[in-house]
């Protein structure tokens, strides 16, 4: 997809048609089974590893498909649109596979890359800390030189999915020689390292994917555990945000997707004095309106990954934040009418949209929330003064 064309390529077309009747086959009914029991969608995840689609913007070298962000995007979205959206996806071939695709070295590359393309292996996002919040300069987390090596301490919390993963991808701070200040850099780090530990913390999310505290006490990591240039830290941090961003946009656009179509199946078939419920603008109109507003986040989304697979990181962080905003909004909204439209039976185990509730909830707080959107927007884009 460029500029002047808002028709996407054949092969991303097909692609998105074959996740469909992957999802399809899975449905939200396995998804909520195996999130209610505490378990993972293991076999969703490594089927769409061993079909090549968790791995779709990882180079070809590498096991990848050689593609960018926006085919990546594509692959959750439908998937979430089949109701079995994979959280992960935004962390683990997004953010750390495009990172270190991107400034990792050649043995970093070897050693993830593979695994992380075909599924076989999972590598986490640690940047939030509880007193830095959206605040990523007051990172506390420190690494310094030790021996050759590095030894990290610092906390972090709410981050997805470290029980299933092979490593964290940990955002941390080293002193700057010259000026004593701290500077942002990034290390993997291997989930069995001794002095690394994780807390699970009790959400009432209804998701296979759980969310965690993590403790660094003295963790000694290798020199090579660093990722990229030391001194070029915040770029890297950054070429792993948007591309989260654009995936975040997707996980809710999927949701929403999948929301509007239960919604107008049921407006469909459903019929009260001798009408389906559907002829009545009451419900008619909001469904038309959610389906309007579904597909301007989508151009938005498209957009934000084309800019970021053409180069264009700053153009793309704008687009990017945009389209997380638009997304989480409308996902929001499309549950919600979903909800309405299906009456008591919106919150029956049976249909299928009671565990949406407060997933989409999630879309306006992270990966960054609405506000400091809008803080963005309102600096960036419109010029106006800083507001924090």
């Amino acid at each position: 997809m460029n500029a002047m064309n808002f028709i996407e390529p054949e092969e991303r077309i097909a692609l998105r048609k074959a996740v469909a009747e992957l999802g399809a086959k899975y449905g939200h009914e396995y998804y909520a089974r195996k999130a209610r029991a505490d378990e993972k969608t293991h076999e969703l995840w490594d089927e769409a590893g061993r079909l090549g689609y968790l791995g779709v913007n990882i180079p070809e070298e590498y096991g990848g498909g050689g593609a960018g962000i926006a085919d990546l995007a594509a692959v959750l979205e439908e998937l979430a649109a089949a109701g079995t959206p994979l959280l992960l996806m935004v962390v683990s071939p997004a953010i750390c596979g495009t990172v270190i695709s991107r400034f990792g070295t050649e043995e970093q590359k070897k050693q993830w890359l593979p695994g992380i393309a075909d599924g076989s292996r999972r590598m986490v996002f640690a940047i939030t800390e509880p007193d830095a919040g959206s605040n990523s300069h007051r990172i506390t987390t420190t690494a310094r030189r030790d021996a050759g090596g590095w030894v990290l301490n610092g906390r972090k919390v709410y981050i997805s999915g470290v029980d299933e993963a092979d490593a964290v991808l940990v955002v941390g701070r080293t002193e700057d020689a010259k000026t004593g200040k701290l500077k942002p850099a990034l290390f993997i780090l291997p989930t069995g390292t001794p002095g690394f530990e994780y807390t699970k913390i009790p959400m009432d999310v209804v998701a296979p994917e759980n969310q965690f505290s993590l403790f660094l006490d003295d963790v000694h990591l290798p020199a090579e555990a660093l990722v990229g240039e030391e001194d070029a830290a915040i770029a890297q941090l950054f070429a792993g945000l948007n591309p989260e961003r654009v995936m975040g946009a997707s996980f809710s656009l999927g949701i929403a997707r999948y929301a509007l179509a239960k919604a107008v199946g049921y407006a469909n078939e459903r019929q009260v004095w001798g009408v389906p419920i559907g002829t009545h603008q009451g419900l008619a109109h909001p469904l038309a309106e959610i389906k309007i507003e579904l597909e301007l986040a989508k151009l938005m989304t498209q957009k934000a990954a084309s800019l970021y697979d053409a180069g264009d990181d700053f153009a793309a962080g704008e687009s990017a934040n945009m389209a997380k905003y638009a997304a989480a909004e409308v996902a929001i909204r499309a549950t919600d009418q979903a909800v309405q439209t299906h009456g008591g039976n919106g919150l029956a185990t049976e249909y299928g949209l009671g565990t949406l509730v407060t997933a989409v909830r999630l879309g306006r707080i992270a990966p960054v929330s609405r506000e400091m959107v809008l803080n963005f927007v309102g600096q960036h884009s419109l010029g106006l003064p800083k507001s924090y």
